[in-house]
């Protein structure tokens, strides 16, 4: 079943006892094909994780985002965060369980996360950082007007940027 309608998905920040969900996601070869090349080992996740809560913790409002279903599964993550390489830009992204590729839930995260950049910076540009052999992740980015503006190998990892310019 196809779902075209934002609130088909809920976000909540993740938490301390978020772990066991996290790991269940970024642990899997297959989820994490496009993003690290490898499902994370135990060590890598809870290293991960630390850091997703310091930057939960930094914002009260960005972040990382467990991702529920209506029917109150966990499907996947979603970020909306102030960007590393570039802190006047915002940067989105968003991890799917495979059960639930290709159902439209990547296009409703993104838009909700989109949502949420534009009511609380809306001059801010927003970057999504993909593996340029990721059509679908591609795909929904432009879907939502980002144009590339980079494609080569960073930290040993082949990277597509694009960007979405602000609305103002």
């Amino acid at each position: 079943m196809e779902y075209t309608q934002q609130n088909a998905v809920v976000l909540e920040k993740y938490t301390d006892s978020d772990f066991e969900s996290y790991y269940s996601l970024v642990s899997d070869d297959q989820v994490m094909a496009y993003i690290t090349g490898h499902g994370l080992t135990l060590e890598e996740a809870r290293e991960h994780y630390s850091s997703i809560l310091q930057v939960n913790a930094a914002h009260p409002e960005l972040g990382f985002f467990k991702i529920y279903n209506t029917g109150g599964t966990y499907i996947g993550e979603g970020k909306l965060e102030w960007c590393k390489d570039s802190p006047t830009q915002l940067e989105v992204g968003y991890i799917l369980k495979k059960n639930y590729w290709g159902k439209g839930y990547g296009t409703m995260i993104c838009s909700r996360l989109l949502t949420l950049a534009d009511t609380l910076f809306p001059a801010t540009d927003v970057i999504g950082i993909i593996d340029p052999f990721n059509v679908s992740s591609k795909r929904i980015l432009e879907k939502f007007g980002f144009e590339s503006y980079f494609v080569g190998i960073e930290a040993g990892l082949p990277t597509e940027k694009l960007v979405r310019r602000n609305r103002m």
